[in-house]
């Protein structure tokens, strides 16, 4: 597998395949025990933890799974490179009600349901279901490149996981921070389970309608008109709330309403706190079951609860004649009821916010519920304070905010949930009511007893992932060496639901945050900026970017059972891009998805997925791979292919000090990034530096210096130094490379010279570091007046369309005695470069010979004047030709961007990164019509 172990490694592949390379190297690196952490006290290297978010055992790989595997396993693979002990910690979340609804759905085909089954046998099921099914999204990461230690991979339900659960809940409650109350909480009839507060998603926007009905005072004519979104609810009423000073009410205080459906009186209660005089007709009816403002107004008032729903959301005894019905079938016999009793007093449109569970999507239900709950104040107050004093910080810091915010707002928190698959509760209760939590069965508790039904919600064993996956509550090597971790890496939306609770309980269990840095990433979302989802048929599977696919076989599994046509359009439209693919998507690979998601900066809370810019990065790596071949090539037979040492080489020669010097400037910023948590500042430096340093300019103009003029093999002293430094620069940077782009570097390290003293693989490093390069900011600053020199030179040769062989003459022109020094001492390097068999320097001031044209070089040293000369090389004729053509084109383009930006639609919704870069290609266009204007002036001397 190894170039060590095959001798001679064979020659590169012309073409690079990246399904042929990435699968050849990931076994390869869990035989070698790349991904391995080690829990020894006698290893005294630095530790790097970070916890992988647990995916959903129903899950299988999506693109904000791909996104966070590619963030965190470039930080691991980063850390491990510098040679510390690293820990990603894996694992698998039992997702009780999606896991529950998975295994129910699979009944239901059978015309079975839980109950048929009982619990035990139901979670027997579960557990078989999770044998055959739950780990595809494992499989997946793996094909990614994802370096977990995957030996200590945790799911949530095992047993040592169950007995963390089961002793976090009984000291809580030892501790009195667990309690039991009958409470209003959010319910979902759909999943017929609790919700807390965070797994409730408020639909804005919704339309609506605000039903007025009246209720008749008692022994009077009089009335009081309210108002409500939820007619039905009237039918547990049980107060009408009015304003203490509103004086329309005054004579009606403490009076008693007439319920034209159930046989009760409700009494006319005055309340500041709820009741708004100036708003509507200034009556609030009031149903404590089920309306939380309502709620607190009956504890205030010590107004009766009456529920009038069944779990399932059907009206139950307390409605009356409108028993059985379902919420909206109730709604809609209530209206209709008050209207034929004279009762109804009008509809009017009303915009209002739709409860819905974030798993069924259902309308969630606020209801009466006895149920368990978790005192929340004191720790949130605990976790605040670790933040602002430094303890944690956030990344970016402006969610610091928004955690706050939350922290400082927060509710108890109900943990409880009516599901058969998860946590039981470790509580039983008596025949007259007893309750005893213990860690088991207490022997007291024999016939009669019986354990709480209820499992706990899902993310109070995630709250204690950071330490419950080391072995707590035992005191074990692996806690000791790796809590708190370095880094929690994750989606932003997940902030309160996950990172919150972890940082609570880790501070009250482990008395320490349980990690040192919060890394928040933002959401993926299509090419237009709209949210993926399978109703927009905008879903890209991962595996499909890596594998390719064609468009017809991807929406079949986005949207099923639409017709094609239908669908593609859908597609097309979230991914205007996509266009240009033809059928499908090629296979871009792991590595050109992996680099493509690391150059989105963290504070993008939007990342558009563009199929168009995956491409570019899939053509990186054939760069990556084309660029390494002709090295190879060039090192072929070569005494110094086997002298590197691993230590920055001392290069004379002009250019290969500048590369080395560009080199160590690059490994700055890349090791800068990554501290940084800016990814994107490093992957953006890499693809910088290989592309337009290394292959661009030091691949080109090395060339004559490697090379006769016969094209013959050259053995010059400056020959030999080159070979050398070419080969330390790509050995360097592909262990530069490797943490964003781990299979096509370890395929090209495993196959060039390096040092003899590297391990077996690159994923050990080391990340190159000062020592890989010597930096030089003056030779860099040549190098910049070089470029700029020759840029100019190509520039005026490709607007003018000279023939790319054709030898143009180019005179440079300084008053400055360094430049003319420095160009001559590059004479070789600018002819072969700029395309001029005899380039001349000469001093300003000279006349503009007919036919040629001009451009000016900024310089520290003074403007220098690059002089090309275009007559005879080409026609006035073709060059008015050649300019009218371009200007056609270009005023096209322009045309076209203005459109799109003219678009309120594109400048709402577009992320500001694709509205950056509209605005760059705008000014582009306009500088390339000035430069036709002037080209223009200058065809008539042709």
């Amino acid at each position: 597998m190894t170039a060590e172990s095959s001798g001679q490694a064979p020659a590169l592949d012309k073409a690079y395949e990246p399904r042929e390379v990435e699968e050849r190297w990931y076994s390869f690196w869990e035989k070698e025990g790349v991904f391995e952490a080690t829990d020894d006290p006698n290893d005294t290297r630095p530790t790097y933890v970070i916890p992988l978010p647990p995916p959903n055992v129903t899950g299988s790989l999506h693109m904000g799974h791909a996104l966070m595997a590619t963030l965190e396993d470039v930080l691991t693979r980063w850390e491990r490179m510098r040679g510390k002990n690293t820990l990603w910690q894996p694992g698998i979340d039992h997702a009780g009600i999606a896991t529950q609804t998975v295994v129910e759905r699979q009944l239901a085909r059978e015309s079975k349901t839980r109950h048929d089954l009982g619990r035990e046998k139901f979670v027997e099921r579960v557990w078989q279901w999770k044998a055959e099914s739950g780990g595809t999204i494992t499989k997946q990461m793996r094909v990614l490149g994802a370096s977990p230690d995957w030996r200590r991979t945790k799911f949530t339900m095992d047993d040592d996981m169950g007995r963390a659960v089961t002793e976090a809940f009984v000291r809580l409650y030892e501790d009195g921070l667990i309690y039991r109350a009958t409470r209003l909480i959010n319910w979902c009839p759909e999943c017929r389970t609790a919700l807390s507060d965070l797994e409730v998603e408020n639909e804005d926007g919704a339309n609506g309608e605000l039903f007025q009905f009246a209720y008749k005072v008692e022994g009077s004519d009089e009335e009081i008109v309210v108002a409500t979104t939820r007619p039905e609810t009237m039918l547990g009423d049980t107060a009408v709330a009015v304003h203490p000073d509103d004086p329309r009410y005054k004579h009606l205080h403490g009076k008693k309403l007439v319920h034209p459906f159930v046989d009760r009186s409700i009494p006319i209660i005055t309340d500041a706190i709820l009741v708004d005089p100036k708003f509507g007709t200034g009556a609030v009816k009031v149903t404590p079951a089920h309306d939380f403002n309502d709620f607190a107004t009956g504890k205030r008032h010590g107004l009766e609860e009456i529920n009038i729903l069944e779990l399932d959301g059907t009206l139950n005894d307390n409605a009356g004649s409108f028993k059985g019905m379902d919420r909206k079938r109730g709604r809609s016999a209530v209206k209709k009821a008050l209207d034929e009793k004279g009762l109804a007093r009008g509809t009017k449109p009303h915009i209002l916010s739709l409860p819905r569970c974030q798993r069924s999507g259902g309308i969630v239900e606020p209801m009466i519920s006895t149920q368990w709950f978790t005192k929340m104040k004191d720790m949130a107050d605990e976790a605040i304070n670790a933040v602002r004093d430094g303890r944690t910080k956030i990344i970016p810091e402006e969610w610091q905010k928004t955690y706050d915010h939350f922290l400082e707002n927060i509710q108890d928190w109900c943990i409880s949930r009516q599901l058969w698959w998860g946590h039981q509760i470790p509580a039983w209760h008596g025949p007259n009511g007893e309750v005893k939590v213990a860690r088991t069965r207490p022997p007291e508790c024999g016939e009669g007893w019986e354990q709480d039904a209820d499992v706990l919600d899902t993310w109070f064993s995630s709250a204690l992932w950071p330490f419950s996956t080391l072995g707590w509550p035992e005191r074990t090597n692996a806690l000791k060496k790796f809590y708190p971790a370095s880094d929690l890496e994750t989606g932003y939306d997940i902030l309160f639901f996950w990172v919150a609770r972890m940082m609570m309980f880790g501070l009250y269990f482990m008395k320490d945050v349980p990690f040192r840095r919060v890394l928040l990433h933002g959401l993926v979302v299509d090419e237009t900026g709209e949210k993926m989802s399978k109703v927009k048929g905008n879903v890209i599977d991962p595996l499909d970017l890596i594998y390719g696919t064609t468009f017809a076989e991807m929406v079949k599994k986005t949207l099923p059972g639409a017709p094609e046509a239908e669908a593609l359009a859908k597609f097309k439209k979230a991914y205007p891009s996509a266009a240009g693919m033809g059928t499908g998507f090629p296979a871009f690979g792991a590595d050109a998805l992996r680099f493509t998601l690391s150059t989105f900066a963290p504070s993008n809370k939007r990342i558009a997925l563009a199929p168009k810019r995956i491409e570019g990065y899939r053509h990186f790596a054939n760069k990556v791979w084309n660029a390494s071949r002709l090295v190879l090539s060039h090192l072929e037979g070569a005494e110094g292919q086997s002298a590197l040492t691993g230590e920055a080489p001392s290069p004379k020669a002009f250019f290969n000090r500048w590369i080395t010097a560009q080199l160590a400037k690059t490994i700055a910023i890349c090791n800068a990034g990554y501290g940084a948590f800016r990814i994107d500042e490093a992957a953006n430096e890499t693809y910088r530096f290989f592309w337009n340093d290394f292959c661009d300019w030091y691949l080109e103009v090395t060339k004559p210096v490697l090379r006769n003029a016969d094209g013959t093999r050259a053995e010059t002293e400056e020959a030999n130094e080159t070979r050398h430094t070419m080969a330390h620069v790509l050995e360097t940077t592909l262990r530069l490379l490797h943490p964003l782009m781990p299979y096509i570097t370890e395929e090209l390290w495993q196959r060039s010279p390096r040092p003899a003293s590297r391990r077996r693989t690159i994923a050990f490093g080391p990340y190159p570091s000062d020592g890989d390069a010597t930096a030089d900011e003056a030779v860099l600053r040549d190098m910049d007046l070089f470029k700029a020199v020759v840029g100019a030179a190509r520039t005026i040769r490709s607007e003018h369309g000279v023939d790319r062989k054709a030898d143009a003459p180019i005179a440079i022109r300084s008053d400055s005695d360094t430049v003319h020094a420095f160009v001559k001492a590059q004479m070789k390097a600018l002819s072969f470069l700029a395309g001029s068999a005899s380039p001349i320097v000469e001093k300003m001031g000279g006349p503009r010979v007919a036919g040629s044209t001009v451009s000016v070089v900024p310089s520290p040293h003074g403007p220098i004047e690059v002089v090309v000369g275009l007559k005879g090389l080409v026609t006035k004729t073709d060059e008015i030709a050649r300019i009218e053509r371009e200007k056609k084109r270009i005023s096209k383009d322009l045309e076209s961007i203005e459109k799109k930006m003219s678009s309120k639609n594109f400048l709402e919704r577009a992320p500001k990164e694709v509205i950056d870069e509209t605005n760059a290609q705008k000014k582009q266009l306009l500088d390339a019509l000035a430069r036709l204007e002037e080209a223009r002036r200058l065809a008539d001397e042709l």
